[in-house]
């Protein structure tokens, strides 16, 4: 792309950016009747878009399970929207804060007032394309913001459908769509907005970072990383492995929070890899034209994953592919990998440095659930992290002796559909969070309100100037 087309992009989306902040600073305070209704229209949006975003995210994934984006996609943004509709009118209170003594018993009064940041830049990725554009709406429109969204350019049908969608229900300066490649994406992230939030990549997150701090913007940043599972002795392993493969294999593992590694006992590693087999069996008698199991979005990221696990093959890894009804993945229409555990992996594997975003499940044995906790904190911290057992001092001493963005206890992903839970990572897996009243919370300024009563301002007449008080002769 060359310099003038690069300007001409950011131009155009700076001229929206403009108008939309000009028009939040006429509104004036955004009452909770507006906000409200920009929160039911974006429900209306889906519920008479959502067959046609469902259509169109199968198409950009090659196959994609048509009630599985129904379930993660239509429902699940519709869940968040109408839950912050439910509580918009409490969150926007004034929030009383105790004065400093005496002056609270004098008249004086401390209290926090949430106002509205402006207009908020939102950066959403292809692995769940609906859903991840507006659940932070739900924060966003809440809070009484206007948006500018830039979706994936991996999931191009369902982008244009976004857009057109948008279009119809929403004025430009309420709600300003721009899809394109990367050029689109970096003239995106160098915009002026209130506040960015990019749910993506960490390696792209650093570019959306640097781009950012040119204009001082906060960003909340939703990435990813190995989300590490710890499954104790104590666990029942035919309901554990159920919930693991569950989330693994829902969207191909496709999924920010999937679970990346298992730590088995070791003597208890064959009893899981039976319960896992038999587990992916039962959702899947096969695969290869299941309409519920999704394919790898494209052909980069197919030849990505199954490098990895070339690369774990060729160091001595143990493979065990589950494919229930023997089919041969070698010729097909779309990009499905069958669900593959990879036994005993080494660091020295791509399988263990890198964020797998796809159905393969490396598995470590451990003899202490030491090894686990030693293990986990020698790497970047996740964003997800899962404990399988009825041990509570276990339980316990793996929560407290690890960090991670968050944690599901006997299941996977489960916290990130809690809308009173925050929902975010720390340190590489993310920066800020949202969902429910957080979402609320970090999309809104936090205005320290102190007033003043006549009684302390006429005591602080005795503080003033001149200190030194002269006596009269």
């Amino acid at each position: 792309m060359n310099e003038a087309t690069s300007t001409t992009i950011q131009d155009g989306m700076m001229e929206i950016l403009n108008q939309q902040k000009r028009a939040y600073l006429a509104e004036g305070e955004v009452s909770v009747a507006t906000r409200i209704d920009r929160l039911d229209r974006s429900v209306a949006l889906l519920k008479k878009y959502g067959p046609r975003f469902c259509e169109a995210m199968a198409g950009d994934f090659g196959h994609r399970s048509i009630e599985q984006s129904k379930m993660t996609d239509i429902d699940g943004a519709i869940g968040p929207l109408q839950q912050a509709r439910k509580h918009v009118k409490g969150w926007m209170k004034s929030e009383k804060r105790n004065t400093m003594f005496p002056l609270g018993l004098l008249g004086s009064r401390s209290r926090i007032d949430y106002q509205p940041l402006g207009v908020i830049g939102c950066i959403s990725p292809w692995n769940f394309p609906v859903q991840l554009t507006f659940a932070p709406l739900a924060g966003v429109f809440s809070a009484g913001n206007r948006t500018m969204i830039k979706p994936s350019e991996f999931t191009p049908l369902t982008s244009e459908l976004m857009k057109e969608a948008f279009t119809e229900y929403f004025d430009i300066e309420e709600v300003a769509v721009f899809t394109g490649g990367p050029e689109v994406g970096s003239a995106f992230s160098s915009l002026p907005f209130d506040h960015l939030i990019f749910t993506g990549a960490t390696s792209v997150a650093r570019h959306v970072m640097r781009a950012a701090a040119e204009n001082l913007v906060p960003l909340t940043l939703e990435l990813g990383g190995k989300s590490p599972v710890v499954i104790g002795r104590s666990a029942d392993m035919t309901l554990t492995a159920a919930n693991i493969m569950t989330g693994k294999t829902m969207n191909a593992g496709q999924i920010c929070l999937a679970p990346d590694y298992v730590f088995v006992p070791e003597e208890r590693a064959d009893e899981f890899v039976a319960a896992a087999r038999a587990s992916v069996e039962k959702m899947y008698p096969d695969l290869k034209d299941n309409p519920d199991y999704t394919s790898v979005v494209n052909e980069r990221h197919y030849d990505r994953i199954n490098g990895y696990l070339d690369d774990a093959r060729s160091k001595g890894a143990e493979i065990i592919e589950i494919n229930p009804a023997n089919e041969d993945f070698s010729q097909q229409q779309h990009h499905k990998i069958p669900p593959t555990l990879v036994m005993d992996p080494a660091d020295d594997m791509l399988i263990m440095q890198e964020e797998i975003f796809g159905p393969v499940l490396p598995i470590k044995r451990y003899k202490n659930i030491n090894e686990t906790m030693d293990y986990i904190n020698e790497h970047d911290r996740p964003l997800g992290l899962y404990y399988f057992g009825q041990d509570k001092g276990e339980e316990h001493k793996v929560l407290t002796h690890t960090t991670s963005g968050g944690v599901t206890v006997n299941d996977v992903l489960m916290h990130i559909t809690q809308e009173d839970l925050p929902f975010g990572g720390v340190g590489p897996s993310g920066m800020g969070s949202y969902h429910g009243h957080d979402g609320f919370k970090t999309f809104s300024h936090a205005k320290a309100i102190y007033t003043q009563s006549k009684t302390v301002s006429k005591l602080a007449a005795t503080l003033r100037p001149p200190y030194k008080k002269t006596k009269p002769s």
